[in-house]
């Protein structure tokens, strides 16, 4: 050790000892169990979902991957039922999460209630200091002991713990039906990160065990689905890596990952013609699902999808679409 490295004094950190916490009951919750919203066919208006809809069947009779991706604000919408009847259908092979979905599932698996006001807590710095939304802590420091991944742990955890309303609850689904759901997380992102019990390296290794999963899964998209609902950051920069690692691969070995269909469902406005990337001097350069999903990662045989709308519209549309192929392949068969 150079001398310079013994006299460097030790980094200043915060002491989360001084921390205090509060528990859930005495939270007030933004959103409760009567957020979900019932399993119920819609019109499906949308020439891109039903397209995106025979695509997956196609790649589910094909073996080919089917991916969801998605931001948190999916299970806010109240999307869960539709969601659990997807993986029960086994429509999907796979479902990938951030950091604040798995902790949204949690919470309504457990209280029944999530979300809390950020306007109301940072005054005060109370926002998202609750000692069982900690719990998450405890089972992923179990978890990297044990060599798992983030959404495994969890999902068995409310699987096969005392949550009186699991039945909502699309990891514990997922665990239930062996159908992997990755979490993908930045530390310092989410609410649990803030509390005494969290260790960054158990965080940071059982999150990577799920992004090696997922790559997995994208080894197999050749024939298959991609699909983003709402996530900007997360799901087109976790694909984008998990792409080239598979391709890489499959090179050497003779195979080609390049024909498979992405979608993406978001509010952004795109222009008609979104399959051109937008210029670096406008705002939408840096709108990553669109540069990303849409057009560079399919250009060399694949085809995206842009449809915008709201969770609540999309998805069950999506649903619908596939219910409804899915009944008139079987009406059709001998």
């Amino acid at each position: 050790m150079h001398a310079e490295d013994q006299s460097r004094p030790a980094p200043d950190l915060f002491d989360r000892s001084r921390l205090h916490l509060k528990p859930l009951a005495e939270r007030k919750h933004d959103l409760g169990l009567d957020v979900v919203k019932p399993l119920e066919r819609v019109l499906c208006i949308e020439q891109g979902l039903r397209e995106t809809a025979r695509r997956i069947l196609e790649a589910r009779a094909a073996g080919a991957s089917v991916v969801l991706m998605m931001g948190a604000h999916v299970l806010r919408d109240g999307m869960q039922r539709y969601l659990l009847d997807l993986l029960e259908r086994r429509m999907l092979s796979l479902v990938a999460l951030n950091g604040a979905g798995l902790i949204h599932d949690f919470e309504l698996a457990l209280v029944g209630q999530t979300t809390e006001s950020v306007a109301r807590y940072i005054a005060d710095g109370q926002f998202g200091l609750w000692t069982e939304t900690g719990r998450i802590n405890d089972l992923v420091n179990a978890a990297a002991r044990n060599g798992l991944g983030l959404g495994e742990a969890v999902g068995a955890a409310i699987a096969e713990g005392a949550f009186p309303h699991k039945d909502v609850s699309l990891l514990a689904a997922a665990y239930r039906l062996g159908i992997p759901v990755t979490v993908h997380v930045g530390i310092g992102y989410d609410i649990v990160h803030e509390h005494p019990n969290c260790d960054g390296a158990a965080w940071g290794a059982v999150s990577y065990t799920d992004f090696l999963r997922f790559t997995r899964v994208i080894e197999g998209l050749e024939g298959g689905v991609v699909m983003n609902f709402g996530s900007a950051v997360m799901a087109p920069e976790v694909y984008l890596k998990a792409l080239a690692m598979a391709r890489n691969a499959a090179r050497p070995e003779g195979r080609r990952i390049a024909r498979f269909t992405t979608l993406v469902c978001d509010l952004h406005e795109l222009p008609p013609d979104f399959h051109a990337e937008a210029s670096r001097e406008t705002a939408g350069y840096y709108y990553r699902p669109w540069k990303t999903m849409l057009i560079r990662t399919v250009a060399d045989g694949g085809e995206s999808f842009y449809v915008r709308g709201r969770h609540a519209q999309t998805l069950p549309q999506l649903w619908s679409a596939l219910i409804e192929l899915e009944a008139a392949r079987a009406r059709s068969q001998p």
